[in-house]
């Protein structure tokens, strides 16, 4: 048992007594103006104390903390930027023969990842070779013909029938290595497509090993750009209201801690959690965040002053017959408001409704008050 639950238990178990030793000396009188009954409770909900009693105690009184703005703390998750993630994929199917990147390596855009070996490929760089020669040709008769028009010894029909023949083998060859390029590109040898790099980055996923045969559109590689990362949030509906696009979010891990940028906020919820997701923008050019690591978020809020937020320390929110109350100071003791709570906002939580914010409240030890008011309402069935 840790110091901290001795104390409280020590608290609850002597309170009663505290309580009934400094209030031996109030006067009859003092007792039918309160209604106080036996254990201190006069009223559903009600603890009756004096200021001495709340002294002894060590209860702390305060007040709701009201603002047009302030913070939401809640759990995050670090995510690769979409816009900097993407698969390469094979374009045709066949047998990898080179592998050129393993995970944790960097890779520039355009430099060759793998190399497939197959029949397609093959036919592909046959197509390219056999529309250059094609073309070659063509052109040639173009500029004999043209030649012979010239010297007028060819009519001018036979310079349009070259230059359309020429014209149809730049397209063909054009669209055969426009194939090849679709594919990956040249491998170094007729039977062989070069899979490259689509962006710059570095390589998080690799779902093939060397000789291995893929089909058509199976996944190789996966290369992320991290210098840049997101937040993923889920935030309740109530408080997605309150955070605009732009907003400041701190971001804090064991030894780190940095600040990006919301940069979205569904406008729908997730079907599943019923909390609406957003994402936010951090600067990961020094790489010490990690996709998939668990992180904790503090999101500034929007507000103004006809939407003040009021929260109260996270220790004076307690829990009686399964509704959150807080204890706020009467005439005579404190009594329990029952709150609709919402995040955490440091060290805080969000009352969404149950207080005006100019109330004092138990702040600490309010355990006490309802340990109290638990012995008041068994001494009332009895």
């Amino acid at each position: 048992m840790t110091s901290t639950t001795y104390r409280k238990r020590l608290l609850v178990v002597t309170l009663p007594l505290l309580l009934a030793a400094c209030g031996s000396g109030e006067s009859a009188k003092q007792a039918e103006e309160h209604g106080e009954e036996e254990g201190g409770h006069a009223e559903e909900g009600h603890v009756a104390l004096t200021a001495e009693q709340i002294k002894v105690a060590s209860i702390v009184l305060g007040r709701p903390t009201v603002g047009s703005a302030g913070a939401l703390q809640l759990p995050a998750t670090i995510e690769g930027d979409p816009q900097g993630t993407q698969a390469v994929s094979a374009a045709i199917g066949g047998r990898i023969v080179a592998l050129n990147r393993n995970l944790g390596q960097s890779v520039g855009r355009g430099q060759t990842l793998a190399i497939i070996e197959s029949r397609e490929a093959a036919q592909l760089q046959g197509e390219v070779e056999a529309s250059r020669a094609r073309l070659a040709l063509a052109n040639s008769n173009l500029a004999r013909e043209e030649r012979l028009f010239a010297q007028r010894v060819s009519p001018e029909q036979d310079v349009i029938a070259a230059r359309t023949a020429a014209t149809e083998a730049r397209i063909a060859n054009q669209l055969a290595r426009q194939q090849v390029s679709a594919a990956g590109g040249g491998g170094g040898q007729l039977n062989r497509i070069a899979i490259a790099a689509p962006i710059s980055g570095q390589v998080i996923s690799r779902s093939v090993v060397l000789g291995q045969t893929v089909a058509a559109d199976a996944e190789l590689y996966r290369v992320a750009n991290l210098s840049s990362v997101s937040l993923s949030l889920n935030l309740q509906p109530a408080d997605a209201g309150r955070i605009r696009p732009g907003a400041t979010v701190s971001v804090s891990a064991p030894g780190r801690q940095a600040t990006g940028k919301v940069s979205f906020i569904s406008p729908a919820l997730d079907p599943a959690t019923r909390l609406v997701p957003a994402i936010a923008i951090l600067d990961n050019r020094a790489g010490q965040w990690r996709v998939g690591e668990a992180v904790t978020a503090s999101v500034a809020l929007a507000g103004d002053s006809s939407d003040s937020m009021i929260s109260v320390p996270a220790a004076a929110v307690q829990t009686v017959e399964g509704k959150n109350v807080v204890f706020v100071r009467t005439k005579d003791g404190f009594v329990a408001v029952p709150v609709v709570l919402g995040d955490r906002a440091g060290t805080n939580v969000i009352v969404r409704s149950g207080l005006k914010g100019s109330e004092q409240i138990a702040v600490a030890n309010s355990y006490a008050l309802k340990a109290e008011l638990g012995k008041g309402e068994a001494g009332e069935e009895h």
